[in-house]
């Protein structure tokens, strides 16, 4: 199994996509910046994880994606309260 058909992967990886197009023409760019790069994350350690060698290290990636998921998540919240996301 590649790490590309694992579910969880891939809507990261949509959410990643969707979240990069949304904050394109954003002129905030430190907010910007910071919301892109969490969103980068958690597919990024999804796959990097299930590439390495063992299930510890996998297991290890996951918990960081986690915290990513927590960051974005967060900083959605943050987005939608100060107007730059609407409701969808």
């Amino acid at each position: 199994m590649n790490f590309e058909e694992l579910k969880v992967w891939r809507k990261s990886k949509d959410l990643a996509v969707a979240i990069f197009r949304i904050f394109a023409d954003s002129k905030d760019f430190g907010f910007k910046d910071q919301i892109t790069r969490s969103a980068l994350s958690v597919p990024s350690n999804i796959a990097e994880g299930f590439e390495r060698e063992s299930n510890k290290e996998l297991i290890r990636f996951l918990y960081i994606a986690k915290g990513s998921c927590g960051e974005l998540r967060t900083q959605i919240i943050i987005a939608k309260e100060i107007g730059y996301i609407s409701e969808r």
